[in-house]
């Protein structure tokens, strides 16, 4: 215990600077500075426990030889003796020799909310694009706080979470925002009373504490870390919070880790990249007519929607697809490319008569509890996240007005984002001060990587990690937008990521790569 709190003790001034500035909550800063001890504390105390690696549950699907098991953190970590829980963990070991290993490389895929776990099957599936730097790593995936596993929170019963068809997230009235506005304030209630306890410490500050103890969990004296989307600001609070513990660093689909831009400004950034990125769609259909006859030029298409959405509103597809529904299922097209052809094959398909196709591809799955249930935890930790990283607006006022007036010219998105984000204005839990992503002492390169026509993180963010994390470096894909760059073949993007991440070795200066392949009908 002597030994963990010297060792904090060099950690506790960087740490306590990233909040302070224009933080004016002084006792925040000084609880900041007693839970980078307490993070010093528990990860001294997981690298004497390591990691018992047994096979995993054959309920969480993962095939052999990936390995699974628990490192043990604190809820608090202000209080490290004090209630701990425990975060599940998995790892693959690397396929080169011993000569060629380079340590762990851990995962995080985004969210708030997502699961980690399946980055091993990379390896276990033999993902062409992971091949090289499987070789060198083990690759480790891991459930945050509050995820899958690592004590799972809740807001609502997940079969009534899922069930549809919801109301038009667009208002027509007043009463329709009342009505909005009333679920919104009974979601966070629901939070409150089903994970009130976690709630409080669902930040990103701590998942990144967490994130070093896991290092510490498996014998690494520094980390190697891949975030994509969310990951990339767990990443950069990381490497705020711990610089001098960093070893490689990628960051894919940055979210803009800007003070003013945690939470509520970014989500108002992305709806007007949705739009941006929904266009491009439309007018890639269009542009392959010949395949989906749903319109060949972009104003056709998009009237077609706008058809199908007010059929929708009229009288809900099946009984259950909506026009909640309908975004819920169409907005996959804009965050991923390799959803244009499905997406488009079902609305064609639609068009054409077979409405049970859409049916089955927009509506809820009530059988499928397990998947309810994973579901229900990812929004419950996303909404638990955002909402205890930052203040938020309390006046609803000033949701109206900013939401009101980005749908006039966004309204792909716009007011549908609002009301999921909308319980932050009612959050029962402390909401605490972003940390000041900014470079410290013993700081890496860092490797960016950016979509420029990414929607659900827009090219913005990339250019602000990249200027407040010197010495990085940034491969753009231009003219393109899938989210999650790194999981796509692109060679210009592929080498240079493998090239960092077996040599340490950046480009002299920021590369700009032309886009992958478009998708083909």
């Amino acid at each position: 215990m002597i030994a963990a709190t010297l060792i904090a003790g060099a950690l506790a001034a960087p740490a306590a600077s990233a909040y302070e500035g224009r933080d004016r909550d002084r006792g925040e800063v000084r609880g900041q500075e007693r839970q980078q001890i307490g993070a010093a504390i528990a990860a001294t105390r997981a690298a004497e426990a390591g990691v018992d690696w047994k096979d995993c549950p054959t309920d969480w699907g993962l095939p052999k030889p990936i390995q699974c098991g628990w490192v043990t953190v604190p809820l608090d970590y202000a209080k490290p003796f004090g209630k701990q829980i425990k975060l599940a963990v998995d790892r693959i070991g690397h396929t080169g020799t011993p000569e060629e290993r380079q340590g762990a490389l851990v995962y995080n895929p985004g969210g708030p909310g997502g699961s980690g776990m399946r980055f091993p099957v990379r390896v276990t599936a033999k993902n062409p694009l992971w091949v090289k730097t499987s070789k060198a790593y083990d690759f480790v995936g891991f459930d945050p706080r509050g995820v899958g596993h690592s004590a799972p929170i809740s807001c609502i019963d997940p079969q009534e979470f899922v069930k549809a068809p919801k109301m038009d997230p667009v208002p027509d009235s007043e009463a329709d925002k009342r009505v909005q506005r009333g679920l919104a304030a009974d979601y966070a209630d629901g939070c409150a009373e089903r994970s009130g306890e976690m709630l409080p410490h669902m930040t990103t500050p701590n998942t990144a504490r967490d994130l070093d103890v896991i290092r510490a969990a498996l014998g690494e004296e520094k980390l190697n870390f891949l975030g994509v989307s969310y990951g990339t600001y767990l990443g950069a609070v990381y490497g705020t919070l711990f610089p001098d513990h960093v070893r490689r660093l990628v960051a894919d689909s940055v979210v803009n880790p800007s003070r003013e831009k945690i939470w509520y400004q970014a989500n108002l950034d992305q709806d007007v990249a949705f739009q941006t990125r929904w266009n491009d769609w439309l007018t890639w259909v269009a542009k392959n007519d010949a395949a989906f006859h749903l319109g060949d030029t972009r104003a056709e298409v998009e009237e077609q929607w706008r058809t199908l959405r007010a059929t929708a509103k009229k009288d809900p597809l099946g009984g259950v697809v909506g026009p909640a529904e309908l975004i819920g299922y169409f907005q996959s097209a804009p965050y991923y490319d390799s959803r244009w052809v499905p997406v488009a094959r079902v609305w064609s398909q639609y068009v054409a008569g077979n409405t049970q196709a859409l049916v089955d591809a927009a509506a809820p799955d009530l059988s499928d509890t397990a998947g309810n249930a994973s579901s229900e935890n990812g929004n419950a930790v996303y909404t638990a996240v955002e909402c205890a990283d930052a203040k938020w607006p309390r006046d609803w006022r000033t949701w109206d007005r900013d939401n009101t007036r980005l749908h006039q010219k966004y309204p792909f998105l716009t007011w549908s984002n609002a009301w999921m984000n909308l319980p932050c204005a009612t959050w029962k839990s402390k909401q605490h001060t972003p940390v000041e992503v900014t470079t410290r002492k013993g700081l890496p390169p860092v490797l960016i990587v950016q979509a420029a026509r990414d929607a659900a993180t827009p090219y913005e963010g990339a250019l602000e990690l990249h200027k407040r994390f010197k010495g990085s470096r940034l491969i753009t894909e231009e003219n393109a937008g899938s989210h999650g760059v790194t999981g796509i073949a692109n060679p210009c993007v592929n080498d240079r990521v493998d090239t960092y991440l077996l040599t340490g070795e950046v480009d002299r200066k920021n590369v700009s790569c032309a886009p992958h392949a478009t998708p083909k009908p």
